[in-house]
């Protein structure tokens, strides 16, 4: 990538005008030395507002593979713009999970749908906090996450995991990938929170407020702006929830993910320079 990609991309943002919280999530060090390679992986919400320079700009990446975790309801209402012939494979999330749950939306509009006659943030921050804890047992969302860590460890080159808005569902499936190849907790949190100040936010609260209200009605200002952030605690509640159940990050990642040793060296191989 020449100097007219260096101008797109800084610290980590890759700027697009109808895509959010684009972002390249390489970079980071990694226990035992050497860092993730930079320009490789790559996170976002959904592409259904892209514009034709998007599309031109998201093409330039060359991406191998992409990681859809929305639901098929999601996708059929939001359909992301891809470029002409179009290389990639897609994989895309299986919708057993979000048949389980009460909604087919994202973690963040079901909290709006849950919380709507509260319509306050205090409220909705505590449903954000409740929901990261059901997030990650979600077994159409490990499924994904664990052939998202299975593809990766094959490198094929370079990828995007993208959700609704992605923050949460790709927040989990990101961290995921951190925490299999050694990345720190304190540079796993730093990335998360990136959701807050990536891009233009403004473009990003009010594109997500649009779809809230659209489906649940929810119109309170603040709680809107809650719903479309996050918080450190958010993924924090995850990794205790499932320290919980598993005994450990680790057992997680190898009893829920497939993730075991074997596969974490081979990603640290395809990933790690």
């Amino acid at each position: 990538m020449g100097s007219g990609w260096d101008e797109m991309i800084t610290d980590r943002i890759f700027a697009l005008e109808g895509v959010h919280n684009f972002r390249d999530y390489g970079g980071y060090a990694v226990s035992g030395g050497g860092r993730l390679r930079s320009s490789h992986l790559w996170r976002s919400g959904q592409h259904f507002g892209a514009t034709d320079a998007d599309v031109g700009r998201i093409a330039g990446l060359g991406l191998a593979t992409v990681f859809d975790l929305r639901s098929s309801v999601e996708r059929t209402r939001h359909p992301c713009r891809r470029p002409d012939a179009f290389g990639a494979m897609i994989h895309y999330a299986e919708d057993e999970d979000i048949l389980k749950a009460p909604t087919h939306n994202a973690p963040h509009v079901a909290v709006a749908a849950a919380t709507a006659r509260q319509r306050d943030a205090a409220s909705t921050r505590d449903g954000m906090r409740r929901n990261y804890g059901r997030i990650a047992f979600r077994p159409g969302l490990m499924a994904m996450i664990g052939k998202m860590l299975a593809e990766l460890a094959e490198g094929r080159g370079p990828s995007l995991v993208n959700c609704m808005a992605g923050k949460d569902r790709t927040g989990i499936a990101v961290a995921m990938v951190h925490l299999a190849v050694g990345v720190h907790r304190d540079d796993i949190i730093a990335d998360y929170l990136l959701t807050n100040t990536a891009g233009d936010v403004e473009a990003r609260i009010a594109a997500g407020a649009q779809t809230i209200r659209e489906i649940t009605g929810q119109a309170d200002d603040e709680a809107v702006r809650v719903l479309m952030g996050v918080e450190a605690e958010y993924l924090e509640s995850a990794f205790n929830m499932i320290v919980d159940k598993y005994s450990s990050l680790d057992a997680y990642l190898a009893q829920g993910l497939g993730a075991d040793n074997q596969l974490r060296d081979r990603l640290r191989h395809a990933l790690v320079i």
